[in-house]
């Protein structure tokens, strides 16, 4: 897809343009990534998740956090940060976490939870994501449900019952239902209060949620309940908000690395976007499952439908669509493999899914805390995974457009600028991608060896004379014709075209025209989308044409150098078979994919994930040790207690065929 070939703006629906939700969960489906699940109705709901935890029996609360990993989780131990932050909450004290996705957030309040008496409550934006949740823990014999607007009067009402019963080990609700319960959780005893996704809170963020305010309303009227705050994406201005807004100044700050190593970031220049994309998910990730991010609905609609003409399992997602569709395409994509998601960035936050081979971009994010966000969801097994970005000059030209034309006032249309400045910064270095994008969020690091300008290091030139030669025919065009144009005009005028504009405008008569020949169309276009990231040039008005800066005059005046990439074919991983995330033998792998095949049947008898039965590290690790009896197969990483005794005897049958 070329910089030309895009919907209206008027098909893009500004992050802030949403209403707020007339009940808890039934979020606005196109909020601009404030919401990653679709408004779930009640039929759909009742597939997807139990509504109330009654099929999880009452059983002894675990010694201690370590026990309830090993009997619950059935891992033998905690990663990082992990076991510092559960004791912490377990001793009683509040806690703001920040830990990459997949990095393990949910088991920082979910085993304190089990651990302190009474019952978890965690605080979701997403109905999809309290499902997912639910979900998985039912299946590990915790007793968790949650209250939304997917259920029915009675079943809020047995929900209600087994919390003022103490028959609850968690309890998810959106905070917009908050003050609605309120007296509910007076009259229950409260383990912990848990808000997930708390950059949600900040106004200046790229989730903001309006709901997420009130939050503070948790210390002010339970001062007593431990709080934890998490998120996976915050700079140290918005972990400041966090802590602020949800009075948790008080409270220890733990920050692990925002590192995915697992990840490898690429970012190419936007030629053929489509093809481009095509080439990866048959080249690199066939049958795999992905998700690929567009910024309007038409541009959505258009790629699932050339994907799907070309061979691809590929869905749209986008507010456009009914929220029955929306569930039912949602679904698929959780609950099948190699689904392949088109979506607005409403799509996504809060999916669970581990097996996420490749985020795609088809346009510019507005920031790098979301660009950071978006691809976070790809990999989150550990797995090598793709983050991949087609970026071109009009995205710039669009982006800087959208924020000057945009609601606002001057400071918010300045952290606006602010945060493309930074994610242009990122498409245009030279030097590590990861290094660049760690350092956003103040960490510092070393190169990676695996994002595209460490595996094929661009080649810099000296770009001042290219330059200086685009900004003179800028000022002259509008000192002698007392016009305005847009790039493709100007590189026109530079390859010296023989066009009938440029012959009824007399832009065939400038000292400029023709002296472009040492760069071709598309390397012009790369020196205008590289001087738009510098500051040199701006784009202005209706129809985004070029002006010049204060900087410019530097470079006119020789005084400041121009240092450019010089675009080339980027790096691509070669194509893979798809394999289990251990290196197994033939046999191994053969029993590996019976066990996929047997997980996937109990999964949609259940109507549940796959992954939420077992993952795919937990079946790999089955058939390197081919466990011949219970002891053993309750030896391997991810079989606890309740997995062991409801799915033994089938995977050891399994395991004997």
């Amino acid at each position: 897809m070329s910089d030309a070939q895009w919907g209206s703006p008027d098909d893009w629906v500004p992050p802030d343009e949403w209403a707020p939700p007339e009940d808890d969960g039934w979020l606005p489906p196109d909020d601009g990534g404030h919401g990653g699940g679709a408004p779930v109705p009640a039929s759909v709901a009742a597939q997807a998740a139990p509504a109330v935890a009654a099929t999880a029996p009452p059983r002894p609360r675990p010694a201690s956090p370590i026990d309830a990993l090993r009997s619950v989780w059935g891992y033998d131990a905690f990663r990082d940060q992990q076991a510092e932050i559960i004791d912490s909450l377990v001793a009683g004290d509040d806690a703001i976490v920040l830990m990459p996705t997949g990095g393990g957030k949910s088991l920082c309040y979910q085993v304190p939870s089990l651990v302190r008496e009474g019952t978890g409550v965690i605080v979701s934006p997403l109905i999809a994501l309290m499902h997912d949740q639910v979900d998985a823990l039912l299946q590990l014999g915790v007793r968790a449900a949650y209250l939304n607007s997917t259920q029915s009067i009675d079943e809020r009402r047995q929900v209600e019952r087994d919390l003022l019963a103490g028959e609850l080990d968690m309890l998810y609700l959106a905070p917009e239902r908050l003050p609605v319960v309120g007296d509910l959780l007076d009259r229950a005893r409260i383990a912990l209060f848990a808000i997930d996704e708390a950059h949600c809170v900040s106004q200046w963020g790229h989730d903001f949620r309006p709901d997420y305010l009130q939050l503070s309303i948790l210390h002010e009227r339970w001062p007593t309940i431990p709080r934890i705050a998490l998120t996976a994406t915050a700079t140290s201005e918005t972990r400041a908000e966090i802590a602020e807004r949800l009075d948790l100044q008080g409270a220890r700050v733990y920050v692990s690395s925002f590192d995915r190593p697992n990840i490898q970031y690429r970012i190419a220049p936007k030629q053929d976007a489509r093809g481009q994309l095509l080439r990866i998910i048959r080249e690199e990730h066939p049958g795999e499952a992905g998700i690929v991010y567009c910024l309007s609905r038409k541009s959505v609609e258009q790629t699932a439908t050339w994907l799907a003409a070309n061979g691809v399992e590929a869905l749209p997602y986008h507010a456009g669509l009914d929220a029955g569709t929306r569930a039912r395409n949602q679904s698929r994509f959780l609950r099948e493999d190699g689904v392949v998601m088109c979506a607005t960035i409403a799509f996504g936050m809060g999916i669970d899914k581990p097996d996420v081979r490749f985020v795609a971009h088809m346009d510019l994010p507005k920031s790098v805390e979301g660009y950071y966000q978006e691809t976070g969801r790809a990999g989150r097994d550990g797995e090598p995974s793709t983050a991949w970005l087609a970026y071109g000059l009009q995205d710039v030209v669009q982006q800087r457009r959208m924020i000057e034309e945009g609601d606002g006032d001057r400071q918010r249309k300045r952290a606006q600028t602010l945060h493309l400045d930074a994610m242009l910064a990122l498409c245009e270095t030279v030097e590590c991608r990861r290094q660049q994008l760690l350092g956003y969020f103040g960490e510092p690091s070393e190169r990676c060896g695996n994002c595209d300008t460490c595996l094929a290091p661009p080649e810099t030139l000296d770009g001042t004379v290219p330059a200086q030669k685009l900004l003179s025919t800028i000022v002259r065009l509008q000192r002698e014709h007392r016009q305005s144009y847009g790039a493709g005009h100007h590189v026109d005028i530079l390859l010296g075209k023989d066009t009938e504009r440029i012959r009824r405008l007399g832009h065939d008569r400038l000292t400029t025209y023709g002296i472009g020949g040492e760069l071709s169309e598309q390397e012009w276009r790369g020196v205008v989308r590289q001087l738009l990231a510098q500051g040199v040039l701006r784009v202005q008005g209706e129809y985004g044409v070029l002006a010049l800066t204060d900087a410019a005059a530097e470079v006119l005046g020789g005084r400041r150098e121009v240092r450019l990439r010089r675009e080339q074919e980027r790096v691509r991983r070669s194509a893979k078979a798809k394999a289990a995330p251990i290196a197994l033998d033939d046999a191994q792998q053969e029993l590996y994919q019976r066990l996929r095949a047997w997980r996937s049947e109990v999964a949609k008898e259940q109507g549940v994930p796959a992954y939420v039965v077992f993952s795919d590290a937990t079946l790999a690790g089955i058939a390197a040790s081919r466990p011949a009896d219970e002891a053993g197969l309750r030896g391997v990483s991810g079989v606890g207690d309740a997995k062991l005794e409801r799915y033994g005897a089938a995977v050891l049958e399994v395991v004997g065929t």
